[in-house]
């Protein structure tokens, strides 16, 4: 099993869509946090997390929050709140 740590931040578009930056890979949660806290600055939205699972078998676990800040998407929103 793997752990990966990813921030994803987003970009409000002129016609108010939100726009994924591209994914920032991080080598551990409070790598991620920090990186987070940082982009939280300039961004609309970001969020940090961590998701575990087997890359062989394609199985991998629900993602894991570590940080979230601003606005994101609605389908990122519903997908949280469930």
């Amino acid at each position: 099993m793997i752990t990966y740590f990813v921030v994803q931040s987003f970009t409000l578009g002129s016609r108010g869509a939100y726009i994924a930056d591209d994914p920032v890979p991080a080598t551990g949660a409070e790598h991620a946090r920090r990186l987070a806290e940082r982009l939280a600055a300039s961004k609309v939205g970001v969020i940090a997390f961590s998701r575990s699972g087997d890359p062989a078998t394609g199985e991998f676990e629900d993602a894991t929050v570590l940080f979230m800040s601003g606005d994101l998407p609605t389908d990122m929103q519903e997908e949280l709140a469930a």
